[in-house]
């Protein structure tokens, strides 16, 4: 099913890419693991097993650990609506509706596939936007989930994982040899620990790199589909100034999940480490939502957010 969701060739050219390059990262990441551990069997099962947790599992995994629950009509009617509209307007198929009782306003979404995706919103969000501003950042959630690059990102974010895991696994454990670890023990060890480095610093990279891309063709997308980008910029505004606000020490659980959301939970803007970051800075993506405003001809607002 394809949905009225302006298509993104850019966007497509960049997952793909993604996708093949961390490919051959992960074959030559499972052959290094089976070479230095000599046990084919052992990593096959263990990674594999990994996977389809991490990819059939991961809308739940999000939601517990941002204390989402999903929600029916009756108790959030007018976010159900707003849901209801844009999937009409995008002729997608509904997803499940949750909301995380969380002051952080952000919202995000998850899942394996169109028909099986979540969009949860936090309390905080609901909140502090008006009903325009609200539409504008469901319709970006959703736009995600229509490109499927909510997919991509939950897959492409599994190598890293995996290799983030088993650096800290060697290192905390005595499964390479305890306090009888001679020379060849110890030399397995530091190849183990050098390869899963090094896989997770590249993976990490090359998903930052196609998390930045996601958040601008997003904007786009859901911009064009209501035709209100300024909507859209004045949420945007509203809910990175509310952030900046919130103490760093309430937003530390909320930053492993900044890749999936809708704007990220630092708390700042970044410096030099914004070439790192998952999404774009807030002023690449006012200017790019003001280029598109231009461009529909959309009337100037009132008084500009932020």
């Amino acid at each position: 099913m394809r949905s009225r969701f302006r298509s993104d060739r850019g966007l497509t050219v960049r997952m793909t890419v993604t996708l093949f390059l961390l490919g051959l990262l992960y074959v030559g990441f499972v052959v290094a693991l089976i070479v230095l551990l000599k046990s084919w069997l052992l990593v096959v099962v263990l990674i594999a097993a990994m996977f389809v947790a991490q990819f059939w599992f991961s809308d739940r995994i999000a939601l517990f650990a941002m204390r989402g629950r999903v929600v029916e009509r009756e108790e959030y009617p007018e976010l159900h609506a707003v849901v209801d509209r844009l999937c009409a307007l995008s002729d997608m198929p509904r997803p499940v509706v949750a909301v995380s009782a969380m002051d952080m306003p952000n919202a995000f979404a998850t899942g394996r596939s169109p028909r099986k995706a979540v969009v949860c919103v936090t309390t905080g969000l609901l909140d502090r936007l008006d009903p325009a501003e609200l539409e504008g950042v469901l319709a970006h959630e959703l736009s995600h989930v229509a490109h499927k690059d909510v997919a991509v990102i939950t897959v492409a974010s599994f190598l890293g994982v995996i290799a983030g895991l088993i650096v800290r696994f060697a290192f905390y454990s005595q499964v390479f040899g305890g306090g009888r670890r001679d020379q060849n023990t110890a030399a397995v060890f530091a190849a183990v620990m050098g390869v899963s480095a090094a896989v997770y610093a590249l993976s990490f990279l090359l998903i930052r790199a196609l998390s930045r891309y996601r958040e601008l063709a997003a904007d786009r997308a859901a911009a064009l589909l209501t035709g209100r980008p300024s909507a859209l910029a004045s949420a945007l505004a509203k809910v990175s100034g509310d952030i900046a606000r919130i103490p760093t020490k309430d937003l530390r659980t909320a930053q492993a999940f900044n890749a999936f959301y809708f704007t990220p939970a630092t708390g700042r803007e970044p410096g030099i480490e914004r070439f790192f970051s998952t999404h774009p800075t807030l002023e690449q993506r006012l200017g790019r939502l003001e280029r598109i405003s231009a461009e529909l001809g959309e009337p100037a607002a009132p008084g500009k957010a932020g």
